[in-house]
Protein backbone atom coordinates (compact mmCIF):
# COMPACT_ATOMS: atom_id res chain seq x y z
CA UNK A 1 0.00 0.00 0.00
CA UNK A 2 1.33 3.45 -0.92
CA UNK A 3 2.55 5.55 2.02
CA UNK A 4 1.59 9.22 2.42
CA UNK A 5 3.25 11.87 4.59
CA UNK A 6 1.47 14.41 6.76
CA UNK A 7 3.64 16.03 9.47
CA UNK A 8 0.70 17.83 11.07
CA UNK A 9 -1.29 14.81 12.27
CA UNK A 10 -2.26 15.26 15.90
CA UNK A 11 -2.27 11.96 17.75
CA UNK A 12 -5.47 13.00 19.51
CA UNK A 13 -7.28 13.60 16.22
CA UNK A 14 -9.71 11.11 14.68
CA UNK A 15 -9.93 12.78 11.27
CA UNK A 16 -7.88 15.08 9.05
CA UNK A 17 -7.84 16.56 5.55
CA UNK A 18 -5.00 16.12 3.05
CA UNK A 19 -3.50 19.25 1.42
CA UNK A 20 -4.75 20.10 -2.08
CA UNK A 21 -1.77 18.59 -3.92
CA UNK A 22 -2.03 15.22 -2.20
CA UNK A 23 -5.84 15.26 -2.31
CA UNK A 24 -5.67 15.67 -6.08
CA UNK A 25 -3.12 12.85 -6.35
CA UNK A 26 -5.24 10.49 -4.25
CA UNK A 27 -8.52 11.15 -6.04
CA UNK A 28 -7.51 12.02 -9.62
CA UNK A 29 -4.34 9.94 -10.11
CA UNK A 30 -4.86 6.96 -7.81
CA UNK A 31 -8.64 7.10 -8.29
CA UNK A 32 -9.37 6.38 -4.66
CA UNK A 33 -12.98 6.59 -3.49
CA UNK A 34 -14.91 6.71 -0.22
CA UNK A 35 -14.20 3.64 1.85
CA UNK A 36 -10.72 3.01 0.44
CA UNK A 37 -7.87 2.77 2.96
CA UNK A 38 -4.46 4.46 2.90
CA UNK A 39 -1.31 4.41 5.01
CA UNK A 40 0.00 7.72 6.35
CA UNK A 41 2.98 8.64 8.52
CA UNK A 42 3.79 11.86 10.34
CA UNK A 43 7.52 11.16 10.07
CA UNK A 44 7.79 10.83 13.84
CA UNK A 45 7.44 7.06 14.10
CA UNK A 46 3.66 6.79 13.77
CA UNK A 47 2.00 4.81 10.99
CA UNK A 48 -1.71 5.44 10.51
CA UNK A 49 -4.26 3.43 8.57
CA UNK A 50 -6.95 5.81 7.38
CA UNK A 51 -10.27 5.42 5.55
CA UNK A 52 -11.45 7.97 3.00
CA UNK A 53 -14.63 9.74 4.11
CA UNK A 54 -14.73 12.36 1.33
CA UNK A 55 -12.91 11.75 -1.98
CA UNK A 56 -12.69 15.41 -2.97
CA UNK A 57 -9.65 16.37 -5.13
CA UNK A 58 -9.38 19.69 -3.25
CA UNK A 59 -9.76 18.32 0.28
CA UNK A 60 -9.64 14.57 0.70
CA UNK A 61 -11.01 13.88 4.18
CA UNK A 62 -10.10 10.69 6.05
CA UNK A 63 -10.69 9.06 9.43
CA UNK A 64 -7.96 7.28 11.39
CA UNK A 65 -8.91 3.63 11.92
CA UNK A 66 -5.62 2.25 13.25
CA UNK A 67 -2.34 3.58 14.69
CA UNK A 68 1.02 1.83 14.99
CA UNK A 69 4.12 3.19 16.73
CA UNK A 70 7.58 2.24 15.52
CA UNK A 71 10.20 2.30 18.27
CA UNK A 72 13.27 4.41 17.48
CA UNK A 73 16.62 2.72 17.00
CA UNK A 74 19.09 2.48 19.86
CA UNK A 75 21.58 4.70 18.03
CA UNK A 76 21.57 8.00 16.12
CA UNK A 77 23.44 8.31 12.82
CA UNK A 78 24.39 11.88 11.90
CA UNK A 79 26.07 12.43 8.52
CA UNK A 80 27.82 15.77 7.99
CA UNK A 81 28.47 15.81 4.24
CA UNK A 82 29.76 18.61 2.03
CA UNK A 83 27.44 19.48 -0.88
CA UNK A 84 28.64 18.09 -4.20
CA UNK A 85 29.30 20.24 -7.25
CA UNK A 86 26.39 18.56 -9.06
CA UNK A 87 23.08 18.80 -7.21
CA UNK A 88 21.79 15.48 -8.51
CA UNK A 89 24.63 13.59 -6.83
CA UNK A 90 23.82 15.08 -3.44
CA UNK A 91 20.15 14.34 -3.95
CA UNK A 92 21.10 10.73 -4.76
CA UNK A 93 22.94 10.58 -1.44
CA UNK A 94 19.91 12.01 0.41
CA UNK A 95 17.59 9.49 -1.21
CA UNK A 96 19.74 6.43 -0.56
CA UNK A 97 20.76 7.49 2.96
CA UNK A 98 17.09 7.89 3.85
CA UNK A 99 16.30 4.42 2.51
CA UNK A 100 19.25 2.94 4.43
CA UNK A 101 18.31 4.56 7.73
CA UNK A 102 20.18 7.82 8.40
CA UNK A 103 18.76 9.94 11.24
CA UNK A 104 20.25 13.37 10.62
CA UNK A 105 22.07 15.16 7.81
CA UNK A 106 24.01 18.41 7.90
CA UNK A 107 25.43 19.92 4.69
CA UNK A 108 28.80 21.43 5.65
CA UNK A 109 30.54 24.13 3.62
CA UNK A 110 34.27 23.43 3.57
CA UNK A 111 37.42 25.22 2.39
CA UNK A 112 37.44 23.25 -0.87
CA UNK A 113 33.68 23.27 -1.44
CA UNK A 114 32.69 24.28 -4.97
CA UNK A 115 29.02 24.50 -4.02
CA UNK A 116 28.22 26.77 -1.11
CA UNK A 117 24.45 27.19 -1.51
CA UNK A 118 21.82 24.46 -1.39
CA UNK A 119 18.09 24.35 -2.07
CA UNK A 120 16.85 22.98 1.24
CA UNK A 121 13.19 22.86 0.23
CA UNK A 122 13.98 20.64 -2.76
CA UNK A 123 16.21 18.43 -0.62
CA UNK A 124 13.45 17.98 1.94
CA UNK A 125 11.12 16.81 -0.83
CA UNK A 126 13.72 14.25 -1.94
CA UNK A 127 13.97 12.93 1.62
CA UNK A 128 10.20 12.80 2.05
CA UNK A 129 9.79 10.89 -1.22
CA UNK A 130 12.49 8.41 -0.19
CA UNK A 131 10.87 7.89 3.21
CA UNK A 132 7.51 7.14 1.58
CA UNK A 133 9.03 4.88 -1.07
CA UNK A 134 10.90 2.83 1.53
CA UNK A 135 7.85 2.63 3.82
CA UNK A 136 9.65 4.26 6.76
CA UNK A 137 7.83 6.13 9.50
CA UNK A 138 10.74 8.31 10.68
CA UNK A 139 11.73 11.31 8.57
CA UNK A 140 15.47 12.11 8.75
CA UNK A 141 16.30 15.57 10.08
CA UNK A 142 17.85 17.85 7.45
CA UNK A 143 19.72 20.79 8.95
CA UNK A 144 20.58 24.08 7.28
CA UNK A 145 23.88 24.20 5.42
CA UNK A 146 26.53 25.73 7.69
CA UNK A 147 30.26 26.50 7.50
CA UNK A 148 32.54 23.71 8.65
CA UNK A 149 33.91 25.90 11.47
CA UNK A 150 30.42 26.52 12.81
CA UNK A 151 29.59 22.81 12.72
CA UNK A 152 32.76 21.99 14.62
CA UNK A 153 31.87 24.51 17.32
CA UNK A 154 28.65 22.65 18.10
CA UNK A 155 28.50 20.07 20.85
CA UNK A 156 28.80 16.48 19.62
CA UNK A 157 27.96 13.18 21.27
CA UNK A 158 28.82 9.56 20.70
CA UNK A 159 31.47 8.24 18.30
CA UNK A 160 33.08 10.86 16.08
CA UNK A 161 34.72 9.96 12.76
CA UNK A 162 36.22 11.81 9.80
CA UNK A 163 36.88 10.17 6.42
CA UNK A 164 39.56 11.98 4.42
CA UNK A 165 42.08 11.12 1.70
CA UNK A 166 45.34 12.13 3.41
CA UNK A 167 47.91 9.39 3.68
CA UNK A 168 48.09 8.33 7.30
CA UNK A 169 47.29 5.29 9.35
CA UNK A 170 43.55 4.68 9.64
CA UNK A 171 41.42 1.78 10.77
CA UNK A 172 38.44 0.77 8.66
CA UNK A 173 35.16 2.31 9.80
CA UNK A 174 33.64 -1.12 10.39
CA UNK A 175 36.33 -1.78 13.02
CA UNK A 176 35.60 1.48 14.82
CA UNK A 177 31.80 1.45 14.92
CA UNK A 178 30.08 -0.12 17.93
CA UNK A 179 26.45 -1.21 18.04
CA UNK A 180 23.92 0.98 19.87
CA UNK A 181 26.27 3.98 19.92
CA UNK A 182 25.47 7.41 18.46
CA UNK A 183 27.71 8.20 15.49
CA UNK A 184 28.71 11.39 13.66
CA UNK A 185 30.68 11.03 10.42
CA UNK A 186 32.32 13.82 8.41
CA UNK A 187 32.57 13.48 4.62
CA UNK A 188 34.34 16.23 2.67
CA UNK A 189 33.85 17.80 -0.77
CA UNK A 190 35.37 16.70 -4.09
CA UNK A 191 38.65 18.40 -3.15
CA UNK A 192 38.68 16.72 0.27
CA UNK A 193 39.05 18.47 3.61
CA UNK A 194 41.88 20.97 3.98
CA UNK A 195 44.74 20.18 6.34
CA UNK A 196 43.50 22.78 8.80
CA UNK A 197 40.01 21.26 8.77
CA UNK A 198 41.44 17.81 9.47
CA UNK A 199 43.50 19.17 12.36
CA UNK A 200 40.45 20.94 13.77
CA UNK A 201 38.52 17.66 13.64
CA UNK A 202 41.27 15.91 15.56
CA UNK A 203 41.25 18.63 18.18
CA UNK A 204 37.50 18.10 18.58
CA UNK A 205 37.92 14.37 19.14
CA UNK A 206 37.19 13.03 15.64
CA UNK A 207 39.03 9.85 14.67
CA UNK A 208 40.22 9.26 11.07
CA UNK A 209 38.70 6.21 9.38
CA UNK A 210 39.07 4.39 6.08
CA UNK A 211 36.13 3.48 3.84
CA UNK A 212 38.17 1.07 1.72
CA UNK A 213 41.31 0.99 -0.38
CA UNK A 214 39.96 3.12 -3.24
CA UNK A 215 39.19 6.83 -3.44
CA UNK A 216 35.43 7.38 -3.46
CA UNK A 217 33.27 10.25 -4.63
CA UNK A 218 31.71 12.33 -1.85
CA UNK A 219 28.25 10.84 -2.26
CA UNK A 220 29.59 7.29 -2.59
CA UNK A 221 31.73 7.65 0.53
CA UNK A 222 28.71 8.93 2.46
CA UNK A 223 26.59 5.94 1.41
CA UNK A 224 29.35 3.46 2.27
CA UNK A 225 29.62 5.07 5.72
CA UNK A 226 25.84 4.96 6.26
CA UNK A 227 25.64 1.34 5.18
CA UNK A 228 28.52 0.32 7.42
CA UNK A 229 26.96 1.85 10.53
CA UNK A 230 23.52 0.35 9.82
CA UNK A 231 24.95 -3.10 9.09
CA UNK A 232 26.95 -3.12 12.32
CA UNK A 233 23.79 -2.25 14.24
CA UNK A 234 21.69 -4.83 12.41
CA UNK A 235 24.28 -7.59 12.79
Amino acid sequence: MQLFYNPDIDNSANQFVFPVEESKHIVKVLRKVEGDKLHVTNGKGFLYTVEILLANPKKCKVSIVDTEKEHPKMYWLHMAVAPTKMNDRYEWFLEKATEIGVNEITPIICDHSERKVIKKERMEKVIQAAMKQSQRSFLPKLNDAIPYSEFMSQEKKGLLFIAHCENEEKLELKRRVAADKDVTILIGPEGDFSSSEINTAYEKGFIPVSLGQYRLRTETAAIVACTTVVMINNG
